[in-house]
C-alpha cells in the first residue's frame, strides 16, 4: 500500500518538525521512532546526512520498507505493517550502518530510581545516571540519563554520531528533572558529552557528565563511557577481616601521597608514573617503611593539575592521568595484598568554575547557589554546592560511597570542611547571608556532614573519615546522633602549627615557647586526632620540613629527627607528607618529583630509617596506641622544664602491662644524670634513640636505666637517664 507524505506526518505539526530537524525539540521520542495511529505504523528517524534508510526486522532480515525523506533537516519516515521488533539500516555516502532505533526503546529508568533521585537518597548513581553499557530488550548498548530538569533539551555527543546535538536528543522524566536515552551497539570507551539547551533556547557548552566513571586525561575533557564489567577482587581476606573488626584505636601511620610527583619518569619526558607502575613501586616502599596506610590527594578528575586534585569535577571518575578505573582498582587490590589500606581526599565543599563542568549546567544555578554571597568561594575562585538541595546532596554522597564500594577504598578525609561549616568563611562584613536564625553557621552543610558520616558508618561500618577543619567547631569526631559531624578523626592543625612554630625558634629561645608543645595535649582528647605534617606544610614558599628547622645542617637534621619522634611518640593518628621521610631539603612541587637522590647522603637515609623504626614501634608496642584516643593511655613524666626545653611522656596500654616512655631534649646541650620519675619499679631499656649514628646522630646516649625508690615529678621512683642533644629517645619498660 502507498501513503501519501501527509500520512507519515500524522500527529505532528511543522513547527514541531522543523524544530526537531534544528536540535530545539524537548520531546524527540514523541516524533521519533515507531508510533501507531489506528492501523498505521509510523517510523522516523533523524539522520542528517543519510542517503536512505531501510527499515529491517530484527528476527528475519526482511527488509520492511524503504523510508522516505520527508525534510530536507535528514528526518525520514515511513510505514511498516509489522510490529516485530526492527532495525535500521542506514545507508551513508560512504558505509553502510545497521542498527537498531534508539527511539524505540520506552522508558529506561524506574519509577523509584526517580524517586529517591528528586528525594537525594539514591545511593548508587554511579550505576543509574551517566553511561551504562547495558542490554535493554535483548540489545547490548549504553544508557545515558543526567539530572538536568531546567533545560529545553538535552542530546548525547560523541565520536559516535559526529559530536552533533541533533542526532541523539533525550527524553524528559519531568517528575525527576532527568534526561535518558539508550543507544543501541556503543560499548565502554566511547567518548561523549551533553549537549544542552537552556530554558530559553539558548546553547550551551559542551558538558561533561557528572557522574562519568571515566574521563579522558587532562588536558582533554569529554567523559568515557566505563566497562560495567566488574573487577576481580582479590583482597577477600583483607576485607573481611576489616568487616570482623572496624578498630580506630590501633596504628595508623598514614603516608600521604600526590601521586603525580611522587616519583617521575626523566628519560621519558618527566611523566608520572601510571597506577600499575605506583603499585610496583609505591606500594613496596611504604608497606617497607612501615605506614598503614596510603593516603592520595584528591584522584577525582581535575582539570587544572596546580589543583593538585582539590578542584575536582569528575566526583566519580579517577582522574585519567594514570591510567583507567580499572588500573585504579588494581592498585587499591595491590595494597590491601600488602596489608595496607587506602585513603583518598575528597572535595564536597566546592568545584570549579570551567564552563565544561558542573557550572550552571543546565543554564541555571544547578549545582550551585545563585546568589555569589552564598555560592561563590572568593579565596579559590570555585562555586559552592547547594547543600539545601536534594539533588545536591544524593550526589556527593553517592560519589562518597562509589570511592568505598566499588574501589574497595578504606576511608575519607574530606577537604575543606571549616570553609562549609561557616557562611561567612573568609568573608567581609556584607558578603554573607546569615542563616535563617541570623547566625553564621551553615546550617545546611552541617547536616549534610552528619548524614554522610551516619550513611558511610551504616554501608561501610569498616570505614573511617577524617575531617580538615582547621577551627574549634566542636564535636566534629562525635557520633551525629550524640549532636556531632558524625567524623572518627579530625586533623589536627593546632597541634602542628604550635608544634612547627616552636621548632622553627632557636633552641636558645625554645624555653620562652615551652607551652606550644603541651599545649595542645589541654583538648587532645576533645576530639579523635590525626597529627599532620602534611603537603600543605611544604608549598607556597613554605619551605621543607628540613627547611623550618634552625642551625647548621647537623643541627637541621637533629631537630627534625626529634621532632618526627616526638610526633610519634604524642598522642594521635599520624600522617607524613611524602618527601618528608628523607629531609627533603627544597619544597614541594607538584611538576616535579621526590628528590630521591638525597638517599645516597647517609644523613638523609637516616632520616628514612628513623621513620621505618618509628613506625615499627608504633605498631608493636599497645603503649604507643592505647592513649592516642583515651587519656588513660597517657600522661606527662615531664612538662614543666621550659629552662632546658626538656618534655617526657608517658605513654601505657589498656591493661598498663606496657609503658613506653618518651624524653625529649630540644636544646643541644646534652643532659647528664637527668631524672625521671616513673610509676613504677624496673628495668628501662632505650629501644630508640634518635641520635643514634645509624640515623645521623652523635650516638650519645644509654642502652637502659634501672627505676630506683627516690622521689622525683611527683612518682615514688626514678630513673637516670642520659639525654643528647636535640633528640628524642623511646624507653620501654621491662619487669
Amino acid at each position: 500500500m502507498r501513503y501519501e507524505r501527509a500520512d507519515l506526518m500524522i500527529g505532528t505539526v511543522a513547527e514541531g518538525l522543523q524544530a526537531l530537524v534544528e536540535g530545539r525539540h524537548g520531546d524527540p521520542f514523541s516524533i521519533l521512532g515507531r508510533h501507531r495511529y489506528d492501523d498505521l505504523n509510523v517510523v522516523r528517524a533523524l539522520l542528517p546526512g543519510a542517503v536512505s534508510v531501510d527499515v529491517v526486522e530484527s528476527d528475519t532480515n526482511r527488509a520492511l520498507t524503504r523510508l522516505e525523506l520527508i525534510h530536507e533537516g535528514g528526518l525520514f519516515a515511513g510505514a511498516i505493517g509489522s510490529v516485530a521488533s526492527y532495525r535500521l539500516r542506514i545507508h551513508w555516502p560512504d558505509a553502510v550502518q545497521e542498527t537498531e532505533d534508539p527511539y524505540s526503546f520506552g522508558l529506561l529508568l524506574g519509577d523509584l530510581d526517580l524517586h529517591l533521585i528528586s528525594q537525594g537518597t539514591h545511593y548508587d548513581l554511579g550505576r543509574t545516571l551517566g553511561a551504562i553499557p547495558m542490554d535493554v530488550d535483548g540489545v547490548q548498548g549504553v544508557r545515558f540519563s543526567v539530572w538536568a530538569p531546567n533545560a529545553r533539551r538535552v542530546s548525547v555527543v560523541g565520536d559516535f554520531n559526529s559530536w552533533d546535538g541533533r542526532r541523539h536528543p533525550m527524553r524528559l522524566r519531568p517528575s525527576a528533572g532527568i534526561w535518558e536515552i539508550f543507544i543501541p551497539r556503543l560499548t565502554h570507551g566511547e567518548r561523549y558529552k551533553y549537549e544542552l539547551l537552556d530554558a530559553h533556547g539558548n546553547l550551551l557548552p559542551q558538558k561533561a557528565d557528572p557522574v562519568a566513571r571515566a574521563s579522558e586525561a587532562a588536558p582533554s575533557t569529554a567523559s568515557i563511557v566505563a566497562s560495567s564489567k566488574p573487577f576481580r577482587w582479590s583482597d577477600e581476606d583483607w576485607m573481611r577481616a576489616r568487616r570482623a573488626e572496624r578498630s580506630i584505636n590501633g596504628a595508623i601511620s598514614v603516608y600521604e601521597v600526590h601521586p603525580g610527583s611522587w616519583l617521575r619518569i626523566t628519560e621519558e619526558g618527566n611523566r608520572p608514573l601510571d597506577w600499575v607502575e605506583l603499585s610496583q613501586r609505591l606500594i613496596p616502599y611504604a608497606r617497607d617503611l612501615g605506614f598503614t596506610h596510603i593516603e592520595f590527594l584528591p584522584i577525582m578528575e581535575h582539570p587544572f593539575g596546580g589543583s593538585w586534585g582539590y578542584q575536582p569535577l569528575g566526583l566519580f571518575a579517577p582522574t585519567g592521568r594514570y591510567g583507567t578505573p580499572e588500573d585504579f582498582a588494581y592498585f587499591v587490590d595491590r595494597c590491601h595484598a600488602a596489608d595496607i589500606g587506602v585513603i583518598l581526599d575528597w572535595v564536597p565543599a566546592h568545584f570549579p568554575t570551567d564552563v565544561w563542568g558542573l557550572a550552571r549546567f543546565d543554564g541555571t544555578a544547578l549545582y550551585e547557589h545563585e546568589d555569589p554571597r552564598e555560592g561563590f568561594h572568593r579565596d579559590w575562585n570555585t562555586l559552592i554546592y547547594n547543600l539545601g538541595r536534594n539533588e545536591v546532596k544524593g550526589f556527593l554522597i553517592a560519589s562518597a560511597l562509589e570511592w568505598l564500594e566499588h574501589y574497595h577504598v578504606d576511608a575519607l578525609r574530606v577537604d575543606a570542611v571549616a570553609s562549609m561549616l561557616y557562611r561567612d568563611y573568609s568573608r567581609e562584613e556584607g558578603q554573607w547571608i546569615p542563616n535563617q536564625y541570623g547566625g553564621r553557621e551553615n546550617l545546611e552543610a552541617v547536616e549534610f556532614l552528619k548524614h554522610l558520616n551516619s550513611i558511610i558508618h551504616q554501608r561501610f561500618p569498616h570505614a573511617f573519615t577524617a575531617a580538615e577543619e582547621s577551627t574549634a567547631w566542636p564535636d566534629v569526631t562525635k557520633a551525629p546522633e550524640e549532636g556531632g559531624l558524625g567524623f572518627d578523626f579530625k586533623w589536627n592543625m593546632g597541634w602542628m602549627h604550635d608544634t612547627l612554630h616552636y621548632m622553627q625558634e632557636d633552641p636558645v629561645y625554645r624555653k620562652y615557647h615551652h607551652g606550644a608543645m603541651t599545649f595542645g595535649m589541654i583538648y587532645a582528647y576533645s576530639e579523635r586526632f590525626m597529627l599532620p605534617l602534611s603537603h600543605d606544610e611544604v608549598v607556597h614558599g613554605k619551605g621543607s620540613l628540613l627547611g623550618k628547622m634552625p642551625g647548621d645542617q647537623w643541627q637541621r637534621l637533629a631537630n627534625l629527627r626529634a621532632y618526627y619522634a616526638f610526633m610519634w611518640g604524642h598522642p594521635g593518628k599520624k600522617l607524613l607528607f611524602m618527601g618528608g621521610e628523607l629531609a627533603q631539603e627544597a619544597e614541594w612541587s607538584h611538576d616535579g618529583s621526590v628528590h630521591w637522590d638525597l638517599l645516597d647522603r647517609p644523613d638523609h637515609a637516616g632520616i628514612q630509617q628513623l621513620i621505618r623504626d618509628l613506625n615499627g614501634l608504633y605498631v608493636r608496642e599497645p603503649a604507643l596506641q592505647f592513649g592516642d584516643l583515651d587519656p588513660a593511655g597517657f600522661e606527662w613524666a615531664v612538662a614543666d622544664d621550659a629552662e632546658n626545653s626538656i618534655y617526657g611522656m608517658l605513654r601505657s596500654s589498656q591493661d598498663r602491662s606496657s609503658h613506653i616512655l618518651i624524653m625529649s631534649n630540644f636544646t643541644p646541650v646534652p643532659r647528664h644524670d637527668y631524672r625521671v620519675g616513673v610509676p613504677i619499679e624496673g628495668r628501662f631499656e632505650v629501644v630508640l634513640n634518635t641520635d643514634a649514628a645509624i640515623y645521623g646522630g652523635s650516638n650519645l646516649g644509654q642502652a637502659e636505666a634501672w627505676a630506683e625508690r627516690h622521689p622525683a615529678h611527683g612518682r615514688d621512683f626514678s630513673i637516670l637517664l642520659t639525654l643528647p642533644p636535640l633528640a628524642t629517645i623511646f624507653l620501654r619498660w621491662k619487669r
